[in-house]
């Protein structure tokens, strides 16, 4: 099945309210509660490891600092709108807080992890009693992507053709996003690069709202400080010409001050990238920032994003949703200098050898959850999107001959894939021993 640029950024981009695991959490309460013919009092939730992790330590929206995945069960039971998706918390209210603190305080809101589990796993169940004295619950299971519902049941009997469901999850076969991503993986990166001029006029509006949304969380970060304070942080160095103001400082300035608030639980959406916020604010800042400094249009600049989101999702297609492996990195940081090498007039080439030199340089780093040092890392990518894509702009190539880097950018990004779905399972599970041994230990 060929898919066109459309269905990659239908698919692929979206606007999402808070860190999308928790966030996919309280989409899975908020879709049982939806279900139970009474006043729902109690919620219970079982997760993959991966969204465990991603959902321990990071701010949820609207909650003044509230954290975890019990905290985004009950927000999502209490107050939350299943019908939109990864913006499910946005309705939240004071009271809804109140609400919610009372579930986590009596124990009524609980989340367990299935250890064993491989692939995104939630499942929530939602337990209520009626007016005539009978207990009443529900169930919503999402698999696969943050927001992709596949099954509802209320009262041991399943649901079908709810609105809730997502497209062919009756049928048992394969997604949409699934064949979406066996078909990413067949690409070669110049036929990815022939996708990214296939934009029109309503694509780029579509990736100008998602710049807006994107730069909206930046401003808020610059002024406020907030989270790490890592984009203040530079924004006051570079004031006091400590470091100089310069296309490297400007990208990782813009986006890890959009990092800071969206990790600190500010309620505004981003506009994500294969399934995460932040990966959404790696794929579209850098290229922002640096497009002021080049003799470029705006349109330039849209469709050299336009064509960081077709190289996101192509690298997350080979390495998995979830991952020991830093996405934001290696896959949303991959997409970030693919489009400032196209946006700086690099050719194929030119964007190949970008691609290559960031993976040389950024396959390492690990994901350990989701939490206000992501702004770290996020810095990190998007100050090595632009160096790489300068460097291959002048010539420099990574061998062949160096560790997981191939001949062609292709087989580089299936290496990834494999050191993320293989060679890094251990990794991953010693990652999630150590923060819950810091949980039981009070530090989260």
């Amino acid at each position: 099945m060929a898919f066109s640029v459309k269905d990659v950024l239908r698919l692929q981009v979206a606007p999402a309210l808070g860190c999308t695991e928790p966030v996919a959490v309280a989409l899975a309460a908020a879709a049982a509660a939806s279900l139970v013919p009474a006043a729902a009092e109690s919620v219970e939730v079982w997760v993959d490891p991966n969204v465990y992790k991603n959902g321990l330590a990071v701010s949820i929206p609207g909650t003044a600092g509230l954290s975890g995945l019990d905290t985004a069960a009950a927000l999502g039971l209490c107050g939350g709108d299943a019908s939109l998706k990864l913006e499910v918390l946005d309705p939240v209210t004071e009271a809804d807080v109140g609400r919610a603190k009372d579930l986590l305080r009596t124990g009524r809101a609980t989340v367990n992890l299935l250890a064993d589990r491989r692939g995104l796993h939630i499942r929530a169940v939602v337990r209520g009693v009626g007016p005539d004295g009978a207990t009443h619950e529900a169930q919503a299971v999402i698999e696969g992507q943050h927001d992709r519902i596949v099954s509802l049941h209320l009262d041991g009997e399943p649901v079908a053709a709810h609105p809730l469901l997502a497209e062919g999850a009756a049928g048992g076969g394969k997604s949409q996003m699934d064949e979406l991503e066996d078909w990413l993986r067949g690409l070669s990166l110049a036929e990815l690069l022939a996708l990214a001029e296939q934009l029109d006029a309503e694509d780029l509006a579509f990736l100008e709202q998602g710049v807006a949304y994107n730069t909206r969380l930046a401003r808020h970060g610059l002024k406020y400080g907030c989270g790490l304070g890592v984009g203040k942080t530079f924004e006051r160095l570079a004031r006091q010409k400590l470091i100089a103001k310069d296309m490297f400082l400007a990208a990782r300035m813009l986006t890890s001050a959009a990092a800071d608030a969206r990790m600190d639980g500010v309620k505004l959406p981003a506009m994500s990238s294969a399934g995460s916020g932040n990966h959404g604010l790696t794929a579209v800042l850098p290229i922002w920032a640096v497009k002021d400094y080049l003799a470029c249009t705006e349109a330039d600049a849209l469709r050299a994003i336009g064509l960081s989101h077709i190289v996101t999702a192509s690298v997350k297609a080979h390495t998995g949703r979830l991952s020991a492996v830093c996405g934001c990195s290696v896959a949303a940081g991959a997409g970030a200098t693919a489009g400032i090498a196209a946006l700086m007039g690099g050719s194929l080439h030119h964007i190949a050898g970008a691609i290559k030199l960031l993976i040389e340089d950024l396959a390492g780093v690990i994901c350990d959850g989701a939490k206000a040092g992501c702004a770290l890392k996020l810095s990190t990518a998007a100050g090595t999107a632009v160096q790489a894509a300068l460097f291959s702009l002048h010539g420099m190539r990574v061998r062949a001959t160096d560790g997981i880097i191939a001949e062609s950018p292709e087989q580089t990004m299936k290496n990834v894939g494999q050191l993320s779905c293989e060679g890094m399972v251990e990794t991953d599970r010693t990652i999630l021993a150590i923060m819950i041994q810091k949980k039981l230990a009070g530090y989260v």
